[in-house]
């Protein structure tokens, strides 16, 4: 009779342990499912998110509502400037040391500075630097006032408003997947589940952490400007009154002694050309000579009364 009851016992016993497991291998295959499940639908939620963001930004009639809505409803749009401009000034040291106060007083800073000296001791350079967005128009007229001349002088904006609202679109739904893992981290009981959850998590994490650069990239280079300076100098040289080169005397004397020896030399010609020339001329006066002569004895007879003769 005790063996019929030690049996019976261990027979319930033995159903009582297998449901029990049955139970455990149940909930945790349930929990497995549930958050596979729950992963993908996070994974599928973040496509359908970044999809969006990608029609968002080609522009195309298939654009999220939404994105859509907040591009179109910001009032202030988000647009990086770039400006290169190209001068010419009297002074070199001074054009940089008035470009240097007035980044001082905008709050702007120097990005690179390049400079070189070229012919007639010369002083040319490249200058760049980074100025709020408020102050950049007032700061390029400041800079062309100060300077001699314009040469060139060139104005670039980027709208980059799309591209951070879709930043901004992505951020939040990987955000959204990063607290679902980590409420599955914290729900998950076997080592499996936990390294898989960890590894996603990390994806997940790294994504946000590029996103999060990108946007602070916008934002840096929406609030300040980057403005690209090339600077010539162009000196006029002045002699100085007391320059040895402006010698009075010595500049009277050579002067002096040029106009003589042009009198001296003129001279010289005439009585080279008289010499040279005294047979010819001699020939010449003789044959004068003679014409006057023989002119002048005409003019005589034409002159005289003709006699009268008696019959």
């Amino acid at each position: 009779m005790k063996s019929w009851i030690v049996i019976i016992c261990s027979f319930l016993l033995a159903i009582v342990i297998g449901g029990c497991s049955n139970d455990s291998s149940e909930e945790s295959q349930a929990d497995k499912a549930s958050y596979t499940s729950e992963n993908d639908e996070v994974q599928e939620m973040e496509v359908e998110t970044e999809n969006k963001a990608e029609l968002s930004t080609d522009n195309t009639e298939q654009t999220d509502a939404e994105t859509k809505s907040q591009v179109t409803n910001m009032s202030d749009r988000m647009v990086i400037y770039t400006a290169n401009l190209s001068i010419q000034v009297n002074s070199y040291t001074e054009a940089i040391s008035s470009i240097q106060q007035e980044l001082q007083t905008n709050n702007g800073y120097i990005v690179s500075t390049n400079s070189y000296s070229v012919e007639d001791e010369l002083m040319e350079g490249t200058i760049t630097v980074r100025i709020p967005q408020e102050n950049f128009q007032e700061f390029l007229k400041t800079v062309e006032s100060e300077s001699t001349k314009v040469i060139d002088e060139s104005i670039n904006g980027q709208d980059v408003t799309e591209e951070y609202v879709d930043l901004e679109s992505r951020l939040k739904s990987k955000q959204v997947v990063e607290k679902r893992l980590l409420e599955f981290m914290e729900k998950a009981e076997k080592t499996e589940d936990l390294l898989k959850i960890s590894n996603d998590l990390a994806a997940v994490q790294e994504e946000i952490e590029q996103l999060k650069g990108r946007m602070n990239y916008l934002d840096n280079q929406v609030s300040l400007a980057t403005i690209t300076i090339h600077i010539q100098e162009s000196k006029v040289n002045v002699p100085d009154l007391e320059n040895n080169d402006l010698n009075t005397w010595n500049e009277t004397k050579k002067q002096f002694m040029e106009t003589l020896n042009f009198v001296i030399r003129a001279i010289s010609s005439v009585i080279v050309f008289i010499v040279g020339s005294i047979p010819v001329l001699i020939v010449l006066g003789g044959i004068l000579i003679v014409i006057w002569f023989i002119l002048k004895r005409k003019r005589r007879q034409q002159e005289e009364p003709p006699e009268n003769t008696e019959e």
